[in-house]
């Protein structure tokens, strides 16, 4: 098991065009991805799952990934997020 925790900079939060990003990132690995914000867990891999969280500014969220890559699957994510200036 991998996981990163950030803190989310963006002035709009985690909002359509990043939880794509963030989600097409996701589905290239096999692992098991989830998203954690304020308690509630959910599919990394789900649109619908990771804007039902309502990611805002300055949310401190975690990532996690079980699996085969799940240390490759953390590192493409968190490589993904710091380019898109979407947190630190």
């Amino acid at each position: 098991m991998a996981e990163k925790t950030f803190i989310v900079i963006d002035e709009t939060g985690i909002h359509a065009r990043p939880a794509t990003t963030l989600v097409q990132t996701a589905s290239q690995f096999a692992s098991t991805i989830q998203i954690e914000y304020n308690a509630k867990k959910v599919n990394l891999k789900s649109i619908m799952g990771v804007m039902s969280l309502g990611i805002p500014k300055g949310a401190e969220i975690k990532l996690s990934a079980e699996g085969a890559d799940a240390v490759q699957a953390i590192a493409a994510l968190e490589e993904t997020i710091v380019k898109a200036e979407l947190a630190k």
